[in-house]
């Protein structure tokens, strides 16, 4: 399956991180030993390791056990934001893609600890996991909370939230489904602003502060820096 723009994500060039492979505590090893059986999601990967190739599958209601609204988070972290959505909605299922290991096993460790059934993870790049992946129009919410900035000019075609992303997510979100997105980098929100202004079927319906985010230590650094955090909150408008 192609992207929307027709350009096959498998084989795209540049990507929006820069994979690192940092040792795993005891605990984090011990965690994704454990539990990475239950909740990581094995998928097919192309050569660049990271890359979910075309030839992959994914039967959500399979993997989730059954048929529910479906919320995916790119760059899940250490699962802050999951762990309490997933808490505070057994009623949806909660798909989370992250590249880094050890930070998904941290997530392990909180989801065995409060025993979540609603949540799987995906080591893998969520470009072309979500145009290999997800069905179209299977998504109720896509959230991507603080996007690497790429703050230097010449890395900015790095950043994850372009015309094409939106495209993409446009077509994997269902008829009012919903795009949330923070940063703490004033010079990325603006250019997502000036992303979307060009795109039709998306509309702004909101800049407070998304509820059920909580202020992680990633956040908390950037506001002891002195940067402000910036929310947008899109919706697809029914066609």
């Amino acid at each position: 399956m192609n992207s929307p723009r027709g350009e096959d994500q498998t084989h795209r060039s540049i990507v929006s991180y820069v994979r690192r492979s940092p040792r795993m505590t005891p605990s984090q090893h011990r965690w994704w030993q454990t539990h990475s059986p239950q909740w990581v999601l094995q998928v097919t990967s192309t050569p660049r390791i990271t890359l979910i190739g075309p030839q992959a599958h994914l039967d959500l209601e399979f993997v989730f056990g059954r048929g529910a609204p479906l919320i995916i988070e790119i760059g899940c972290g250490h699962g802050e934001t999951l762990i309490r959505a997933a808490q505070a909605h057994p009623e949806v299922n909660f798909l989370g893609f992250e590249v880094f290991e050890a930070s998904l096993a941290t997530t392990l460790g909180k989801i065995a600890s409060h025993n979540l059934n609603n949540i799987r993870l995906i080591c893998g790049d969520a470009v072309t996991g979500l145009t290999h992946l997800i069905p179209n129009h299977a998504a109720e919410e896509i959230w991507v909370f603080f996007p690497d900035p790429w703050p230097k000019a010449r890395h900015h075609k790095r950043r994850l939230i372009n015309h094409d992303f939106v495209d993409l997510t446009k077509a994997k979100l269902d008829s009012t489904g919903t795009l949330r997105i923070a940063t703490d980098w004033e010079n990325y929100a603006r250019s997502i602003k000036e992303t979307f202004t060009g795109v039709s079927g998306f509309e702004l319906v909101g800049t407070t502060r998304f509820a059920l985010r909580p202020l992680t230590k990633f956040e908390s650094r950037g506001i002891a820096a002195g940067r402000a955090i910036v929310d947008l909150t899109y919706q697809k408008s029914p066609s």
